[in-house]
């Protein structure tokens, strides 16, 4: 390991003192999404007395966290198809792929002829969901509704990650889902097969990058060599009620200006002679 090497010009006792410290490790090229965290895992269960799916949902609470804020010197292969949406170069969204539904060890076959639907019935709209594959071809398809999607999904009964998304910051997040039964010939939803509403939830953490604001403004700007005049307003020209602009001047461009809010409505601006 390389390792940089800090030695201070003091001396303690006629003798010079280094301080070895390790080298920041080096930026990494992410081939995966990572999972952001330990697996919690919504487990759907198929009674053949009830003839209905139920639902057990694990209730820790995972955290969207940027790629910023889990890796900050980490970024991902531009060659992948999450690079858009979660690279901090790019979108930079905080992301987990921690909620995995799973079947229950303990279930009951499912009927002949059915297979399990999963239906996202609402949720956060800056939540977005998708299908999740690290081998190739990879894959980062929307999903539950996101960019235009069906909102319901066939699920194979395999463990399922799905990949979820929102912009970093400090909100919290819900989506309401169903599981039910359907028909693989017809694809007909099975009556009264359905688990009934069961919600997810999610933090987020911001990346640590500065806020920005903006906002309307108007810049009014004249000659340096106008020391003997004042700024004034009317709300309409012409006019016989001129206010004097009373904010302090900054230099911008090399002219003195005033910097004024932009959504108080129209305005009209004259200099007159200072009194």
């Amino acid at each position: 390991m390389k390792r940089k090497v800090i030695q201070h010009l003091c001396t303690l006792a006629g003798v010079f003192l280094a301080i070895i410290l390790p080298a920041p490790a080096p930026a990494a090229t992410l081939t995966n999404v990572p999972m952001q965290g330990g697996m919690v895992m919504p487990e759907l269960s198929y009674s053949t007395a009830a003839g209905i799916l139920y639902v057990t949902v694990d209730p820790t609470i995972p955290q969207l966290t940027p790629l910023l804020a889990s890796n900050p010197l980490d970024r991902f292969d531009p060659a992948d198809p999450w690079y858009d949406a979660l690279d901090p170069s790019r979108q930079g969204l905080a992301f987990s792929r921690r909620y995995g539904f799973v079947m229950s060890p303990i279930t009951d076959p499912l009927p002949a002829g059915t297979a399990i639907w999963i239906r996202k019935l609402s949720g956060s709209p800056e939540l977005g969901a998708y299908r999740y594959r690290s081998t190739d071809p990879k894959a980062w398809e929307p999903i539950f509704g996101t960019a235009g999607s069906t909102n319901a999904l066939l699920w194979t009964g395999m463990m399922f990650h799905p990949g979820i998304t929102a912009p970093p910051g400090t909100n919290t997040y819900a989506a309401t889902f169903e599981a039910f039964l359907g028909n693989t010939s017809t694809g007909a939803e099975v009556p009264n097969s359905s688990t009934g509403p069961f919600t997810l939830h999610w933090t987020s953490l911001p990346d640590g990058r500065p806020a920005l604001t903006i906002a309307p403004k108007i810049v009014v700007a004249w000659p340096v060599t106008a020391t003997n005049y004042v700024l004034e307003c009317a709300e309409m020209v012409p006019s016989s009620n001129w206010t004097r602009v009373t904010n302090a001047p900054v230099m911008l461009d090399g002219q003195p200006a005033v910097v004024l809010d932009g959504s108080s409505g129209s305005r009209f601006f004259r200099m007159s002679v200072a009194p």
